[in-house]
């Protein structure tokens, strides 16, 4: 059994990312074999997480995969672990949009069974942080809210307002972190910027986060509530599904910098289906591995890289004759930036007649899509739910076969689907739609 615990907060901004990085990082530094999670579609939180944790950090998403999936993602996620540490999503019962707590963290922690600590931001709080956490504790049947960390805490007096406040509801303490003990993370337009565009950086980061949740949490006490979660009854998610295609056909999979948002689970299903993968970093490498029959391209910054991806021209020439050769292509949110005419004016790879631009607004949800044509991807009819994430918008030429449509926002129809290319805005995690690796493999075989 996997000792296994939820962190969650009232709210984004309260400090859930610190605690859950700094408590694997603590646990890692102990000795612990510890696995990292993380509840939605978050590609950023991850990357710290597996920094700390010395394994990939992967998503649990009940709107994605399917709610029947967590437990068995979990479990193999988990492998070999001695303690589960799962970052939850924005407030603990703040599911997708217009579905109650579908998706959310009290969602997983209760298809995890697992406790959860609060993780609460008080400042300017005082006794009515007892209300605040009798009513989280009280709101959802089924979620054990097991005891909570105070963040951004002012002083010694305040400390003990609030645990006074937090013991007259019977829920205890677990640490304490004062607001001059935090630890910086650079962001930008959408959220921290990732472990590998800053890797000498995160790791100290990383390092000074085991230092303080050491130095200010109870790890015991939390181990001990970890250790209080029931045995899962499950059996560990498989990426095997189906015979793998003959000749191992290398697919390449973009990385580096400028393209770092991927689910683990993206790469098992492509090495199950019988691909040999490649990694492929566009701002260094010029040129796609030897044989590469596929390229699979997530999300990331291309908008940040734009001049170095257009100075790159021998990768987008290859990248260019792959797709005009028949070569199999699929692209998410920065991948079809990188595969347009252009980004921001700066010259791309062009395989799709469309160009790109950063835009002030943000473009966010889930999306329920069904495939518009035939792709590399999936058949027409194809049902999927994806999530959208960027602040770019693609012009596309006249004529162009969508990928994609969704109802809401407004009968959306999104991306291209060619004979070869399938490239669009929607982020779709494989393990909820294994079937899409295996085509896209049988295609290039």
């Amino acid at each position: 059994m996997v000792a296994r615990i939820v962190i969650a907060a009232p709210a984004s901004g309260h400090g859930k990312t610190t605690v859950a990085t700094g408590l694997l990082a603590a646990f890692a530094a102990r000795g612990e074999r510890v696995a990292p999670f993380k509840v939605g579609p978050d590609y950023i939180d991850p990357g710290y997480h597996a920094l700390a944790a010395g394994r990939p950090g992967r998503n649990l998403d009940p709107v994605l995969v399917g709610e029947d999936l967590i437990a068995p993602l979990f479990a193999h996620g988990a492998a070999g672990a001695g303690l589960a540490v799962i970052e939850g999503v924005m407030g603990l019962y703040d599911g997708r949009t217009g579905a109650g707590e579908h998706g959310s963290t009290a969602h997983v922690a209760r298809l995890l069974d697992a406790p959860v600590l609060l993780v609460v931001d008080a400042t300017a709080q005082a006794r009515s942080v007892a209300a605040l956490v009798h009513g989280f504790r009280s709101f959802g049947p089924g979620v054990r809210i097991a005891g909570v960390i105070l963040n951004r805490v002012g002083s010694d007096r305040h400390e003990q307002i609030l645990r006074d406040a937090c013991a007259e509801v019977g829920t205890p303490v677990l640490g304490v972190l004062r607001r001059h003990d935090a630890v910086a993370a650079p962001s930008r337009h959408l959220g921290l910027v990732p472990v590998v565009e800053r890797s000498a950086e995160a790791a100290a980061s990383v390092d000074a986060l085991a230092e303080l949740i050491a130095a200010s949490v109870d790890l015991d006490a939390v181990r001990a509530v970890a250790a209080s979660a029931p045995p899962l009854s499950t059996t560990a998610w498989s990426p095997a599904i189906a015979e793998p295609a003959p000749g191992e056909p290398v697919v390449a999979v973009a990385g580096g910098p400028a393209f770092s948002f991927g689910y683990a689970e993206t790469v098992e299903l492509l090495v199950a289906a019988g691909a040999r993968v490649s990694t492929v970093d566009p701002l260094r490498d010029e040129a796609l591995p030897p044989g590469t029959r596929a390229l699979v391209v997530g999300g990331g910054f291309p908008e940040v890289y734009a001049e170095q991806l257009a100075a790159n021209v021998p990768l987008r020439d290859a990248v260019a004759a792959l797709a005009a050769s028949g070569g199999a292509i699929a692209a998410e949110c920065a991948g079809l930036l990188w595969l347009c005419r252009s980004l921001d004016g700066r010259p791309m790879c062009g395989v799709l007649p469309a160009d790109a631009a950063m835009t002030p607004s943000l473009t966010l949800g889930y999306r329920d899509a069904v495939a518009v044509a035939d792709s590399v991807l999936a058949p027409a009819g194809t049902r999927v739910t994806g999530h959208e994430f960027h602040r770019t918008r693609v012009t596309p030429a006249a004529g162009a076969s969508p990928a994609w449509a969704w109802r809401s926002p407004a009968d959306t129809r999104d991306g291209f689907a060619t004979a070869n290319v399938h490239a669009s805005y929607l982020h779709l995690h494989w393990a909820g739609s294994p079937a899409l690796a295996y085509r896209l493999v049988a295609a290039c075989a």
